[in-house]
């Protein structure tokens, strides 16, 4: 066999990243390859960690040979060789924190041809001087609103937050916002001072006098004569409003405390100058097809091809460029049509895409973008989409490939398995169990390997135990919801039962469950920290009944548990905490007169002071991102060698930070409160994530798998409702019946568990089912159908389809 890759095949050679176990394996190129195994197994570490990382460092290398002395501080992938190696593109759900400025238009690079298009083919208002592309967009100088620089929002007071009683008179308190104790009654001095009633009711006061006090700018000083009891001489006393004492407070004020305070009198608005555009006056004068950008940029991805097509036909002279550059949008737009994404708009923030969405609108902006002959390392393509939906995904896949392109796809999907060219088994375990090729070749050559757990899933020989529906013990009514896309929607949720809200996506799922469910429930137990944070604002329902039957709200969604390397499942669920003191309780720890705080990287004493307890120092490299490496000091461990000398039965604090849960759990299996938070980490199949590995590089779905485990050890009992957005997403069918395992246990247990599902054998474990559709966005939003699992597949409609087929499938193996 030649090893120069022009075989048709990627060769490796002794790949040992993370827990790889002397890897060697040969992969087909221009072949859409599935690398499968249970959570971690190591099949990320085969597909990213090594394959990625090595033909993003020989790039690196080919374009920046003056970075080679840093790269090699960065280090390349633990393998012995790589050859057949083309160049790689990555296409992961792990993107870091989006950030507020980014939105389809700009992840698509759609914007800026829609930019080009109003600043040359739209109609100016007469007189208007011509705009060039950058002034309509809110992220340059030239286009920036300047009251909220191109952000849309503003954080501002409102009369409501600052007088919460109109009731009450300047005297007695009527604004809550100014401070206490003497700087109050200096203020109310000075308002009376300027002959502003303090007596009278706050809503008796003239509208420009209650203005003024608010939000006025201007500071005047006035003479405050003695006053018996408070000051017994006369001074020249400040005057602040309300808005600029909260401000000053946020902008200045060293105290967390009074920082806090002044929060709870601010709010984000859409800002008032821009309308929430995040644009100047000028350019939203401009019109396209009787729209302006703001309005072009809210219209659904579906809708916009029409608009678009009505603007070039009505744009006479410059009709010319404006078609050209509408034809190239509306090419882009067809392929996210395709990907099931048209109830998206170009305007939609970031921040309120699902990992699944953001990458599947990147997927599409490499369709258009002509490459071939690259390898696309995806991760988990299918996560968060209904299976109607992953269609279209795999007729895009297809389409990369035939471009000349292989795709490495990481994927638990059995469906995107199954239309795998070659597929790539790694396990059989996670962890230290993991780390071996279980098998690589065709799909079908699966069913004969006894070992491979993904082979049991793909081709069972018996049946699934049935799962009898639970009797609910009450409902949740709720009546004439409006949100989003849900409109006069009404919806009865079972309690004591589990509960599987499906549809396509963008049907109104998360909508419903996380937003409204949630404001509902909070709104009746209030909020505690595991209630979650997301206040709807202006949540429209116009009946609920039921939601008092709840004494508790779980809402354990796939927000990060931080967002610092710093933090790391051993902070989250507070079990760093026994350690530590475990460690201050050796005989060398007293004697050294160390205490837990000595074993915290958080704090310094015990911390490596190079790097600060990070383990790890950033390496900024010119024209390219930066990157990480490990400390030059500490090696990475994050301590100073003065606190490594400390051991517990033979393991510094860094080796057990290093340690995997599952290691852990019999290291620590005669610490109680150690052993019994490893152990649910181990239920809900976290058994291979290390300790102290960063918060930064975990997923959405494992960070709501530690959310789940931490809440489990708490045994609390009795009625509690839980919400879980996609508690299956990146899982392995293994591990999802672990996962199911545990729910039903809290179901059991006496609570109500709601979750939002794509996967089929979660929602067959469930004992109802709530479908919304039929499809997303506008037409999306509306109860399809409601009964038993068995109930919505014999009924119409995708999911019915999906679901009856499933249950047949497994029904007969």
């Amino acid at each position: 066999m030649t090893h120069d890759g022009l075989d048709g095949w990627v060769h490796v050679r002794g790949a040992r990243e993370h827990n790889l176990k002397n890897v060697d394996i040969d992969i087909p190129r221009d072949s859409l390859v599935v690398f499968t195994g249970v959570s971690g197994s190591g099949k990320s570490s085969l597909a990213f960690g090594t394959l990625y990382a090595e033909a993003q460092r020989r790039y690196f290398e080919s374009v920046a040979p003056y970075a080679r002395r840093l790269l090699n501080q960065v280090g390349a992938p633990e393998v012995d060789e790589i050859s057949g190696l083309p160049p790689a593109v990555a296409l992961q759900q792990r993107r870091g924190a989006p950030s507020s400025r980014s939105s389809v238009g700009t992840i698509t690079t759609l914007s800026n041809l829609v930019r080009m298009l109003y600043s040359r083919a739209g109609t100016y208002p007469t007189g208007a001087a011509h705009l060039s592309a950058e002034a309509f967009s809110p992220n340059t100088a030239a286009g920036a609103c300047p009251r909220c620089q191109g952000l849309g929002t503003v954080h501002d007071v409102t009369e409501e937050l600052l007088v919460p009683d109109a009731a009450l008179s300047i005297r007695e308190g009527a604004i809550a916002a100014w401070p206490g104790a003497w700087q109050g009654a200096n203020l109310r001095s000075i308002v009376r001072g300027l002959d502003i009633d303090i007596e009278k009711p706050w809503r008796a006061l003239p509208r420009k006098d209650r203005d003024w006090l608010l939000y006025t700018e201007e500071q005047p000083s006035v003479m405050i004569e003695p006053e018996e009891g408070r000051v017994d001489h006369g001074y020249y006393g400040k005057f602040w409003s309300a808005r600029a004492h909260i401000m000053h407070v946020l902008a200045a004020s060293q105290s967390e405390r009074m920082r806090e305070r002044a929060l709870g009198f601010v709010q984000s608005m859409p800002c008032p100058v821009c309308g929430g555009s995040g644009l100047r006056a000028d350019a939203l004068a401009v019109t396209f097809a009787g729209r302006t950008i703001a309005e072009m940029n809210a219209v659904p991805l579906a809708e916009l091809s029409a608009s678009l097509r009505a603007g070039v036909a009505a744009a006479g002279d410059s009709g010319e460029a404006a078609e050209r550059i509408a034809a190239d949008v509306i090419g882009r737009v067809a392929v996210l049509l395709d990907l099931g994404l048209g109830y998206l708009s170009l305007g939609r923030n970031s921040t309120t895409l699902s990992p699944g969405e953001a990458q599947r609108l990147r997927i599409a902006t490499q369709l258009r973008s002509g490459l071939f002959g690259v390898v696309y390392v995806l991760d988990e393509p299918s996560a968060g989409l209904h299976p109607a939906d992953a269609r279209p995904l795999l007729a895009v896949l297809d389409r990369l490939k035939a471009s000349g392109n292989s795709l490495f796809v990481v994927e638990h999907d059995l469906d995107m398995i199954r239309r795998a060219d070659w597929v790539v088994d790694i396990g059989p375990g996670a962890g230290e169990g993991g780390g071996h090729v279980v098998y690589s070749g065709p799909v079908e050559g699966l069913r004969s390997v006894s070992e491979s757990v993904t082979g049991r899933h793909l081709f069972p020989t018996t049946a699934p135990p049935g799962h009898e529906p639970r009797t609910p013990s009450g409902w949740l009514r709720l009546r004439g919801i409006t949100r989003h896309n849900l409109r006069e929607a009404s919806v009865d949720v079972p309690l004591g039962v589990m509960t599987a809200v499906t549809g396509v996506s963008g049907s109104g799922k998360s909508t419903l469950v996380t937003q409204v469910l949630a404001q509902v429930v909070r709104d009746v137990v209030g909020s505690t920290p595991d209630a979650g944070d997301d206040a709807v604002l202006e949540l429209d329902v116009d009946g609920v009944s039921g939601a008092e039957s709840f004494d508790r709200l779980v809402v354990v969604d796939q927000k990060p548990i931080g967002r610092t390397p710093r933090s790391n499942l051993a902070t989250y669920t507070g079990m760093f905490d026994v350690v530590r003191k475990l460690f201050a309780s050796t005989p060398e720890a007293k004697k050294r007169r160390y205490t837990a705080g000595r074993f915290s990287f958080n704090v310094a004493g015990g911390r490596c002071e190079t790097c600060q307890g990070e383990g790890f120092v950033s390496i900024e490299l010119m024209f390219l991102p930066g990157t990480y490496a490990p400390c030059h000091t500490c090696h990475g461990a994050r301590y100073n060698a003065e606190t490594l000398e400390v051991t517990y039965r033979g393991s510094s604090i860094a080796d057990v930070l290093a340690m995997t849960v599952g290691d852990a759990a019999e290291f620590l299996a005669d610490v109680p409160s150690a052993a019994r938070s490893l152990r649910t980490l181990g239920d809900v199949g976290l058994g291979y994530l290390r300790l102290g590995q960063p918060a930064t590089e975990l997923s959405g779905g494992e960070a709501q798998r530690i959310k789940l485990a931490t809440e489990l050890q708490r045994a609390h009992r009795g009625h509690a409702l839980y919400l879980l957005d996609e508690p299956t997403s990146g899982l392995h069918p293994a591990d999802v019946e672990l996962l199911l395992d545990q729910l039903q246990q809290l179901v059991d247990a006496g609570n109500t568990v709601v979750l939002v599902e794509h996967d089929q054998s979660a929602i067959v474990a469930s004992d109802w089912v709530i479908d919304l559709g039929p499809g997303g966005g506008d037409v999306g939003g509306q109860v399809v159908a409601t009964g038993t699992p068995r109930d919505v597949a014999r009924g119409s409609g995708a999911t019915a389809e999906h679901l009856a087929a499933w249950i047949t499938q497994v029904g007969t193996t």
